[in-house]
């Protein structure tokens, strides 16, 4: 991490992460969360991006590739999944892309988790169909 990135908050570092990756998230996030867990919110910010994403050591597509095989592969995370597809094609990542890194976990996850994760990049893309 360098020195400028270190003078940054945890929510300072994290908002600069998700605004690469869709500048609307937070507000979105924000909005949804307002009434229930508006602190769930903010640590959303802090901890995963903020901690995590802008750790040194994997640049941002290789983190999204990590997210979205971690997704598919717990099964059950499809509107987490369906976030990340997104992320993913904001930062350049191809249907394509995303199709092998779900194919992938076939082996690993098992096939019908592999199903469900094609099914949400099916719908992350349905504009591009």
């Amino acid at each position: 991490m360098s020195v400028e990135n270190e003078a940054l908050t945890r929510y300072e570092r994290g908002a600069a992460v998700q605004d690469q990756l869709d500048p609307d998230i937070r507000r979105r996030v924000t909005e949804s969360l307002a009434d229930l867990a508006p602190d769930f919110a903010r640590i959303t910010v802090e901890f995963p991006f903020g901690d995590i994403y802008s750790r040194p050591g994997l640049d941002l597509r290789s983190r999204q590739i990590a997210t979205i095989a971690a997704l598919c592969a717990m099964g059950g995370c499809d509107q987490q999944l369906a976030v990340h597809c997104g992320f993913a094609r904001n930062i350049g990542m191809t249907r394509d892309e995303l199709v092998e890194i779900v194919m992938q976990m076939a082996v690993y996850a098992g096939w019908p988790r592999a199903m469900n994760g094609l099914t949400v990049v099916r719908e992350a893309f349905a504009d591009e169909a």
